[in-house]
């Protein structure tokens, strides 16, 4: 199940930045003739430094106690800039910036609105939250949906304020911050996975492909259904494209490319797959959909639309999330182990943290029957 990754780097401990700058220096005392006056002169500060390297206040904080996540080019700039401005490491503050941050990043790819929307995500947040509580570590939720939003996300974590990241949601061609982080070194593991960089981080998913097979399979020979249309998720994200491929596997030459749809795992993505489908193919007699919220979307459309679930067509999702058993009638759908996934991923993370090699893992799903197929 689990794999250790030769190529993977250590991980480092994560700095943090006490957001204190060196303190002022006292005032020096001149005397010229017989005038007496007072001369305010600076110590110079990190934020000196930084000025004169070019380079953020963060980056020269990580030079300062150690180098760890700073490339070559910006810790000879540092060092340069020391000598210039004349600037003297505070042994206080270094000792306190060397500890650990003691806290773990739950960084979510995604808007503000899903995270409020999908509950697969406030289910891998429990789990993680539950498993760091163990360890008396707290975890902090970082929003990236948007480029400003994963530049802030990737300047708290670049400045040690946490010790590593769960990634969850990554999109292919979204992921420049990711680049970021994994060439700083920052311990990260994603929950499915991360495409790109499937080789350079650590992860944790749900047999996507086996899944939608099983399923796909179940609606064929045990629900006895010919014409099986399916509601693809984001085809960028390995979830979204190993489920296609899983239904493209199974139906092998029944394929047809009609009957496939393109959703965004919001349940209004469902909803109007779903009627696209009935226009384009209105003999189908079985819908999969690569999520539970998408499956009840199409659920609404069918029964608006005068079609029997599951006598005319039979209807089956993905992740067994709480609203499958909100539904009318229930949705027969694959269960992913979101709670293991979670807690896996945390314990791969803080291994990344102490310094062991990244690893991955992929579990398998179950197929959960109800009244919707």
């Amino acid at each position: 199940m689990s794999e250790a990754d030769a190529t993977g780097h250590a991980a480092r401990p994560a700095p943090r930045d006490t957001g204190r700058g060196a303190r002022h220096g006292r005032t020096a005392r001149t005397y010229t003739g017989h005038v007496n006056e007072h001369v305010h002169r600076k110590r110079p500060t990190i934020e000196d430094v930084a000025r004169e390297s070019g380079v953020s206040r963060g980056t020269v904080s990580r030079v300062l106690n150690g180098g760890h996540w700073v490339s070559d080019e910006a810790r000879v700039a540092v060092e340069r800039a020391i000598k210039k401005t004349g600037y003297r490491i505070n042994p206080h503050a270094r000792n306190l910036a060397t500890a650990r941050a003691n806290s773990i990043a739950f960084l979510l790819t995604e808007s503000q609105d899903r995270l409020f929307e999908d509950p697969n995500f406030s289910t891998l947040m429990r789990g993680a939250a539950d498993a760091l509580a163990e360890r008396d570590i707290p975890l902090v939720l970082l929003m990236a949906g948007s480029d400003d939003e994963q530049r802030r996300a990737t300047d708290f974590i670049m400045a040690g304020h946490v010790d590593g990241a769960l990634l969850v949601s990554s999109h292919r061609g979204r992921e420049g911050f990711l680049k970021t982080l994994v060439d700083a070194e920052v311990p990260v593991v994603s929950c499915g996975i991360p495409l790109g960089y499937e080789r350079r981080i650590g992860y944790v998913a749900a047999d996507d492909l086996d899944g939608a097979r099983d399923m796909v399979a179940y609606l064929r020979d045990v629900a006895g259904r010919s014409r099986i249309a399916t509601i693809t998720g984001p085809q960028d994200t390995s979830g979204g494209l190993g489920r296609l491929e899983g239904y493209r596997a199974e139906l092998g030459d029944a394929f047809d490319e009609r009957l496939v749809v393109a959703g965004d795992y919001s349940r209004a993505s469902g909803v109007r797959a779903m009627e696209e489908l009935l226009e384009r193919q209105p003999d189908l007699d079985a819908v999969f959909v690569a999520n539970d919220m998408m499956a009840a979307g199409a659920v609404d459309v069918l029964r608006a639309a005068g079609r029997r679930v599951p006598e005319d067509v039979a209807v089956a999702g993905f992740d067994d999330a709480p609203i499958a058993t909100r539904v009318e009638p229930q949705l027969t759908t694959m269960r992913q182990p979101l709670e293991r996934i979670a807690h896996e991923m945390v314990r791969m993370l803080l291994d990344l943290v102490d310094g062991r090699p990244a690893a991955r893992m992929t579990l398998p799903t179950e197929l959960v029957r109800r009244a919707s197929a």
